[in-house]
């Protein structure tokens, strides 16, 4: 009998290590930006993690350590966990252990300048990590974020809305000196253009309302003007931010789809609890879609690119292998 249950507002964390059947070696920590339910493969990563406590992490190796010695792996194995909670209280959850190399190996190799696969292929082969100089794992003094590439622009009429089905086509790496720089850069990879002003549209699900105004507080100090529903509107204006209500599009026009379709938002936060919430808002997204505006349908990625906007300025390419050379 298998009992499931939902963990919500959990963080997920990915975690490559791989073994020579004695040895451990983490490979790389890896904190999701879209809270846990969305697909991994669909969810934006960042190396190392950009709000996980070191204590927290330390328990992330202990773990995967543990199971990668008591599942006698010699080779990669990946641990994807969720974090419930905050600080170093949280709780830590395991949702699924894979013996094997996971899509993330590639991207923890340039992130970490180490060839994973190759050093797991020679393990497998009888050599050990201390064979191969690969007894430490190596954590980077800069932040990596991984984002993924959608084809939704391809395919009208298909609902971007992240959900447990994987639904991305390839991913991008952006790298920089702040958890912002890098999540800016992955954007821009993305063909995701963050705007440098003009007017954001929220509406979230009344379990995100106690976040929404961190968000709202966020754009209002980066100079966006605020429009919303009238639930969202209303958490807002408590918070002291300025806002706008704005009408669904079942409360007649002039309503939010109209103001999309006139080019008047540059940003979309939608975030919807339920199939008839999503029904609701379909037309939402599937404008922002056909004018190619930026969206964000979890807060944590709406958060996220707060980060980046604030830390916009002159992007600066880092050659790849002058970013390796500082982790000697």
């Amino acid at each position: 009998m298998l009992l499931d249950r939902f963990l919500n507002d959990a963080i997920e964390v990915d975690v490559d290590a791989l073994s020579d059947g004695e040895q451990v070696l983490i490979g790389g920590i890896m904190e999701h930006i879209e809270q846990a339910g969305v697909h991994s493969g669909d969810s934006a990563c960042s190396l190392p993690p950009y709000s996980l406590t070191p204590a927290i992490q330390n328990e992330l190796r202990r773990q995967t350590v543990a199971m990668a010695k008591a599942l006698n792996v010699v080779g990669l194995m990946n641990v994807q966990f969720a974090i419930k909670g905050s600080g170093d209280e949280a709780q830590v959850y395991v949702l699924e252990v894979n013996p094997r190399a996971s899509r993330t190996v590639p991207f923890v190799s340039k992130a970490t300048g180490r060839q994973l696969a190759k050093i797991a292929a020679r393990c497998m082969a009888g050599k050990t990590l201390k064979d191969q100089g690969a007894e430490h794992e190596v954590i980077p003094p800069y932040y990596s974020v991984k984002e993924a590439v959608f084809p939704f622009r391809k395919f009208p009429g298909v609902d971007p809305i992240l959900t447990p089905e994987m639904k991305s086509t390839g991913e991008v790496m952006g790298v920089g000196e702040s958890f912002g720089e890098a999540f800016l850069k992955s954007q821009y990879g993305a063909s995701v253009k963050l705007p440098r002003g003009g007017s954001v549209f929220l509406s979230v699900r009344n379990p995100d309302h106690p976040q929404v105004a961190e968000i709202a507080a966020y754009l209002a100090e980066l100079g966006f003007k605020l429009f919303a529903t009238s639930g969202t509107a209303r958490i807002i204006t408590g918070a002291g931010v300025p806002v706008t209500r704005v009408n669904k599009v079942a409360e007649g026009r002039p309503h939010i789809v109209d103001m999309i379709k006139n080019r008047e938002i540059e940003l979309i936060v939608n975030v919807v609890e339920d199939k008839r919430a999503m029904k609701d808002s379909f037309a939402i997204r599937a404008a922002a879609l056909a004018q190619n505006i930026p969206y964000f349908t979890t807060l944590a990625g709406a958060k996220a690119a707060c980060l980046g906007m604030k830390e916009r300025r002159e992007i600066t390419v880092y050659p790849l292998q002058d970013l390796h050379k500082r982790l000697s």
